[in-house]
């Protein structure tokens, strides 16, 4: 067995870990230089012309020589950026609640009932995961655009990334399912509980864990996807958030510090989602064993 020897000096691991640590960090400090900036450019300071070793090591360090938020600010006055989240936000939170519904319940019958097509539908769903997203696009488009006429509607995405969610969501459910007994169904059956019953009061609770797991996937990938937001979204005042950030650094402007101030807004809401699903994503692990 191995055994750690007395003595032994850590700070080269820390060392390490804190260069590594450093070094993820760097890109995401670069983000927040630029956004607090106040300018619009990627250069923080304005080398001389004849510059030292300090001023280049000072012109790649993410400081910026002033400290400003009219980068934010302009972002939610001077361009639709709030209305470009209020559609995300209501994207998002419309894919999740479709997604995971119809997931949970997917889910539930792929675990517990036998039916024909049951093995063959489990597989398809994972075989549609195989394929690249960009695959669907043009079915999706002929489909939503051209025979529902939902284009540019915050509907059709909804339908889009629900539909494109479920098959991962249904796999990770069923897993999660398959580990909850079936002893306490068969008593809340003895007890006269439905079906119907039994999932909402005492496999919905059980499972919360995974069904936080599988809200915070849903959300996210409804949050930050482009490409078909970009594709299905043609009117300015119905971008998402992902789709309008794109203008900010283009062909003809490059304005960095508002696509920075606008990166760093669209990364809040992730951020306290996923601190208030934290607590059931820790107890994954544990929540849904049986006590006895």
């Amino acid at each position: 067995m191995f055994s750690r020897r007395e003595g032994f000096p850590h700070w080269p691991l820390h060392l390490l870990l804190a260069a590594f640590t450093l070094f993820t960090l760097y890109p995401i400090l670069w983000v927040v230089s630029l956004a607090f900036s106040g300018q619009q450019s990627l250069a923080v300071i304005t080398l001389p012309k004849d510059p030292t070793m300090m001023d280049r090591l000072r012109a790649v360090t993410p400081w910026p020589a002033q400290w400003s938020a009219s980068n934010f600010v302009d972002v939610m006055t001077e361009q639709p950026f709030g209305q470009w989240i209020l559609n995300s936000a209501i994207i998002a939170l419309g894919t999740t609640v479709v997604g995971v519904f119809l997931a949970c319940t997917a889910a539930y019958a792929f675990s517990r009932f036998k039916f024909t097509g049951q093995r063959a539908g489990m597989m398809a769903f994972l075989v549609s995961q195989m394929f690249p997203g960009t695959l669907m696009l043009i079915p999706l488009y002929i489909i939503l655009v051209q025979w529902l006429g939902l284009g540019s509607s915050r509907l059709g995405l909804i339908i889009v990334y629900a539909t494109t969610s479920i098959p991962f969501s249904v796999w990770m459910l069923k897993g999660y399912f398959d580990t909850i007994p079936k002893d306490l169904e068969e008593a809340a059956l003895i007890e006269g509980a439905s079906v119907g019953r039994i999932f909402w009061t005492i496999i919905l609770p059980l499972a919360k864990p995974a069904v936080a797991v599988t809200a915070l996937f849903s959300f996210m990938t409804a949050w930050n996807e482009f490409i078909l937001a970009a594709t299905f979204m043609d009117q300015e005042a119905m971008y998402t958030a992902p789709v309008g950030l794109r203008f900010f650094v283009g062909e003809y402007q490059q304005q960095w510090g508002y696509f920075a101030a606008g990166s760093i807004i669209v990364s809040i809401p992730v951020v306290i989602l996923f601190l208030f699903l934290q607590k059931y994503l820790v107890s994954g692990l544990t929540a849904g064993s049986v006590k006895g």
